[in-house]
């Protein structure tokens, strides 16, 4: 049965559209309350669900764990490259991994498969201006200790 639309999740709708990136509930919720709409947290939270369910609003977590939010502008699969620090999103189509995730879910006997990926990172102006505070203030650690270094893992090496 197909859900009614209501005037509040129309104005959920148009506050999502409004949202520069990713938003949380509340966050939403609060930008509603500053607007005098008069609706709930939970009833944010059944819009956003609703939204999220139709296709109309995409739905992951950040990096803490929360929620978030945001109008979806694409209608099919895809996936979202999302700014650490200024919440930016891009969506993009990523056929590498399409391709990687039905080969490992084949090889591990699994059919029908499903994935969702989210990567999280810094937008070109986040980058620079977090280059530009760091080179400004060069930091060492306190111990006197080398820096640690970090592994990268690819799709390529099956991890």
């Amino acid at each position: 049965m197909a859900q009614r639309n209501t005037w509040q999740r129309d104005r959920v709708r148009a506050a999502l559209g409004d949202a520069p990136g990713f938003v949380s509930a509340q966050d939403l919720h609060a930008a509603l309350r500053s607007d005098n709409t008069g609706i709930g947290l939970a009833t944010v939270y059944r819009a956003l669900a609703t939204l999220a369910a139709s296709g109309e609003a995409d739905q992951l977590q950040s990096p803490d764990g929360e929620a978030i939010y945001r109008a979806c502008s694409t209608t099919g699969h895809h996936h979202h490259l999302i700014c650490r620090s200024c919440g930016r999103a891009v969506e993009i189509e990523a056929h590498e991994v399409e391709a990687w995730a039905q080969r490992t879910a084949a090889a591990h006997g699994f059919t029908q498969a499903e994935h969702v990926v989210d990567i999280f990172g810094l937008c070109g102006a986040c980058a620079l201006a977090a280059d530009t505070a760091a080179s400004a203030e060069p930091v060492t650690p306190a111990d006197g200790a080398a820096p640690a270094t970090t592994e990268h893992v690819t799709p390529e090496n099956g991890d």
